[in-house]
């Protein structure tokens, strides 16, 4: 029962979006109700085409029946191309909204969901999956419902000429539904693993690919084409073992069904020599048998792809329904005129795993002040960024902006006011304009250059070949690794946001580059709030106040200079011993 009820609701949630188009949907299938009674009416004309043109001689009657068979052939055809080509539209729009749907509930998610969750593993749901319900949905499901039709008016029409036959024939139909149902069960078991093996495969590409230097460097390609063949063979496997059960789903009902027809020939064949059957009712019925065993043997073929297409639902039903963590408040307040205050109050934070991320940690930043908040490898830093921009709640405590608890507030408000600028910035393949515009998309040409030159970039820009319209290629790997950071930097100036994140923001640069980001950093922070993560010693010796973090607490608070002097944690992580900067995290 409890399985029952599972697949009902499952079955009830992928409804759901049907319902928008059940006009369009209901045109559809009354257009292939009446194709299918066109249909149906063709292999009844073979019983007069014998009885009475053939064996009566009776020359009109042989035209008339022709014309009308060459008649309906035509109208069944016409009708089948308006009804596939409508449904072949409103399936697509179908499958969209439920793409859709799953695209924006992963936007919605947080953090922790991508770090315990592969991006192969989402990407076969998002493409293979939907796909796959997608293919089913577009080349099945109006199969399905002419079938039906099909099926059922062929069946009424085999009881009206001959109902001894019919039984006859039908005796076979148990044996047909047991093979069915039982090699079902076995086949949603193989596609399940066989997604999973694509899944990994798509994993393997995307994390090889993105680590191709170092595979090179480490002369690890051998080892990695190896490990390629491993995943492959097992692909195959479970490919093999689906299609070994798909066989048998689609083809031992249809054995059944074939030997009961071969039956049915026998003995109407029989009752024809003795006198007790015509000719053209057995040439009717003979027509309708062998047109049953289409729909029939499709039907059975359907029932196998709809237990894949089952098999793609419920994947995509556990993305659907990863939990979000944050949700915007049912009347959110829009926070206007904001002065960028920032308060942590006794803000605890832990992961999936029960660890604490962040413990009962204090601290305000004023208006148009800027913080540095350092501390080693897993003190909680970036989690600090995170919060700022609901990506994620705290678990205990608040985080307040302006004095108002920011779950308080409309999520695109504090995603307008708070930008976010990390330590590999990300960039789209498109030129360095849109890049800029990004955040903006209504902003001018001078709004853009206006932020290129606050970031330091506007020479650089200006000797590209083909200046703000240069692709910076896919991840922006065209340009260096400062010059993706400057562009990060124009686009938070483009925003203007009330409070500036920067994490980790000139880790992996070198220090000719590093000075002109940290003169792109310093017009960028000036008059605005910024909250500055880093393991910079010059970066933490600029900034008003530094908070220390060590073991999810903080440790040390107060001016860089004060902290340096008092020889405390500040003063361990850059004092001379330790260099200029920290071991990156």
């Amino acid at each position: 029962m409890a399985a029952g009820g599972e697949g009902d609701v499952e079955l009830s949630r992928a409804f759901a979006y049907l319902r928008p188009y059940w006009r369009r949907l209901s045109l559809v299938v009354a257009i292939s109700l009446i194709s299918t009674a066109t249909s149906l009416a063709i292999p009844y004309l073979s019983k007069d085409l014998i009885d009475t043109a053939l064996l009566g001689r009776d020359m009109a009657a042989l035209v008339r029946i022709v014309a009308t068979f060459a008649g309906l052939g035509v109208l069944g055809f016409a009708l089948n191309v308006v009804s596939g080509l409508r449904y072949t539209r409103v399936s697509a729009e179908i499958l969209f909204d439920m793409r859709l749907a799953l695209y924006a509930h992963l936007q919605r998610l947080s953090p922790r969901f991508y770090a315990r969750t592969r991006l192969g593993e989402i990407v076969s749901r998002l493409n293979n999956d939907i796909g796959e319900i997608q293919r089913v949905a577009a080349e099945a499901a109006l199969a399905w419902v002419g079938n039906v039709l099909f099926l059922a008016g062929s069946l009424v029409m085999l009881v009206w000429l001959d109902w001894r036959l019919f039984l006859l024939g039908a005796a076979a139909m148990p044996l047909s539904l047991w093979a069915l149902v039982r090699y079902r069960r076995r086949l949603e078991a193989r596609v399940l693993v066989m997604r999973q093996r694509s899944a990994d495969i798509g994993s393997f590409l995307i994390e090889t690919l993105q680590a191709t230097t170092l595979i090179v460097a480490s002369n690890a390609q051998g080892r990695e084409t190896t490990r390629f063949r491993r995943l492959n063979d097992a692909f195959i496997d479970a490919l093999m073992a689906m299609q070994r059960v798909t066989y048998f789903a689609g083809g031992l009902p249809g054995v059944a069904l074939s030997l009961g027809t071969a039956v049915v020939f026998l003995y109407g064949g029989s009752r024809v020599v003795e006198g007790s059957l015509s000719l053209g009712t057995f040439g009717a019925f003979l027509a309708y048998q062998m047109r049953v065993m289409a729909p029939a043997q499709a039907l059975m073929g359907l029932y196998a792809s709809l237990a894949t297409a089952r098999v793609s639902w419920r994947r995509v039903l556990e993305i659907l329904d990863a939990p979000v963590e944050v949700v915007e408040a049912a009347e959110a307040r829009t926070w206007t005129a904001p002065r960028g205050a920032v308060a942590f109050e006794d803000v605890t934070l832990g992961t999936d795993r029960g660890v604490l991320v962040l413990e009962d940690v204090r601290f305000e930043v004023y208006p148009g002040e800027t913080v540095a908040i350092v501390g080693g490898s897993g003190s909680g830093k970036s989690t600090i960024a995170h919060l700022m921009l609901r990506l994620l709640d705290p678990d205990r405590g608040t985080v307040r902006v302006d004095g108002h608890d920011l779950r308080t507030l409309r999520l695109e408000d504090v995603r307008r006011h708070v930008v976010l600028v990390e330590q590999e910035p990300t960039l789209l393949h498109a030129t360095v304009a849109e890049n800029i515009r990004y955040v903006r998309p209504e902003a001018t040409d001078d709004d853009v250059r206006a932020a290129a030159g606050a970031a330091g970039i506007a020479d650089f820009i200006a000797a590209l070949p083909k200046q703000y319209d240069t692709v910076v290629g896919e991840r922006g790997l065209a340009l260096s690794a400062g010059e993706r950071q400057r562009i990060a930097l124009a686009r938070a100036f483009l925003a203007g946001p009330a409070v500036l994140v920067l994490d980790e923001p000139t880790a992996a640069l070198d220090p000719v580059s590093e000075r002109h980001v940290i003169d792109g950093y310093r017009a960028v922070m000036r008059d605005r709030t910024t909250i500055l993560i880093s393991h910079r010693r010059e970066l933490a010796m600029n900034a008003d106040r530094v908070i220390v973090l060590e073991g999810a607490r903080i440790v040390e608070a107060g001016p860089p200079e004060a902290l340096m002097r008092a020889g405390g944690a500040f003063a361990q992580l850059f004092g001379a011993g330790a260099g200029e900067r920290l071991e990156t995290r």
